[in-house]
């Protein structure tokens, strides 16, 4: 079946959810169904060299279904929200455009937000000042230099901790560099969102489930070559600061290859880390909608974790109508 609307209010499907949820699994399911693009939503996965420890869709995947921004950006660079959002847009009216649905596949909180609510156009601060943001907070320490903002910018340091060195310097530099503060750029200068109608599902699994099926996949990851996949990314002499050297389990496999760690406590870290990373991520998303509650559903499983076949199937049955039906502004989740 096919589905692509055109004109203004055209359709595109997120598929939400913290870190080995299912997503891709479902994301395919109904790409195949509504003959749709699938578009990355995840920070991690647009780097080229963390196909494994990303878990970005395999070769076989994306010759099966069109995929759009996975593994297009090199680790030695970084993508920002602001590049995401125009390859983003750019990626859905390319799937109008060909007749196909956008689905938007991940678990990046702030990529969902200027996909659908607009982007702040905040100009980039020179090097030099960033620089000096980040030693006046090192030296001063963030209390000091919160107070010094809200002498210049009060409007921005009162929505900011005082002790959250990291947003407090973000936005020392750009009130140094522009002359306005990041309360007035995002008021005032704010990219529009994809005008598109958005139908979401959103997986919310369990902690417990979620929690083992994360050391299941980290295991799968090291037995199918993580640690030298990042043993080739140490090779190109990065930053540690760009992201994806941050990337989850990248610095605990690289303290493995540096004999700073062994194997089992790196296992044990990352996937640690991987955990309370899913709880955030799982929190923003219940705060922050993703659509109209009539085009909204949540789905409290792992996608690929039911108790039998039949269960399985029984609920993908149920979402892909769910989605046909909200296509065809039809009526809601069965």
């Amino acid at each position: 079946m096919k589905h692509a609307p055109a004109g203004r209010g055209r359709v595109a499907l997120i598929v939400a959810g913290p870190t080995c949820s299912g997503k891709s699994a479902l994301a395919m399911v109904l790409a195949r169904q509504v003959n749709g693009t699938i578009i990355n939503t995840d920070s991690m996965q647009v780097y080229r060299e963390l196909r494994i420890l990303t878990a970005r869709p395999d070769p076989h995947d994306e010759a099966s279904v069109p995929h759009a921004l996975y593994g297009v950006l090199p680790a030695a660079e970084n993508g920002s929200v602001a590049w995401w959002r125009t390859q983003a847009l750019a990626a859905a009216h390319a799937a109008w455009d060909a007749g196909r649905v956008p689905v938007f596949c991940g678990g990046t909180g702030m990529y969902y937000q200027a996909l659908i609510h607009g982007l702040a156009d905040i100009p980039q601060p020179p090097p030099a000042i960033r620089e000096q943001a980040r030693e006046m907070v090192a030296r001063l320490g963030p209390g000091a230099v919160h107070a010094l903002l809200h002498e210049r910018d009060p409007e921005t340091a009162s929505a900011l901790r005082p002790t959250d060195g990291q947003r407090i310097a973000r936005a020392w530099e750009v009130h140094a560099a522009t002359g306005h503060g990041l309360a007035w750029w995002r008021r005032e200068a704010v990219l529009p969102p994809l005008d598109a109608r958005f139908i979401a599902m959103r997986l919310h699994p369990p902690r417990d489930e979620l929690r083992a099926a994360i050391a299941r996949r980290f295991h799968d990851m090291l037995r199918h070559g993580a640690l030298e996949e990042v043993g080739r990314l140490l090779e190109q002499d990065l930053s540690p600061a760009l992201p994806a050297m941050r990337a989850h389990g990248v610095p605990e496999l690289a303290a493995v290859l540096r004999g700073d760690m062994t194997r089992e406590a790196a296992a044990e870290r990352a996937i640690r880390l991987t955990g309370q990373y899913t709880k955030r991520q799982a929190t923003w998303f219940a705060h922050h909608p993703l659509a109209a509650p009539a085009d909204s559903v949540v789905y409290e499983k792992r996608f690929e974790n039911c108790a039998t076949a039949q269960q399985m199937e029984r609920w993908t049955n149920k979402i892909i109508s769910f989605v046909i039906n909200r296509i065809d502004a039809g009526q809601g989740f069965p």
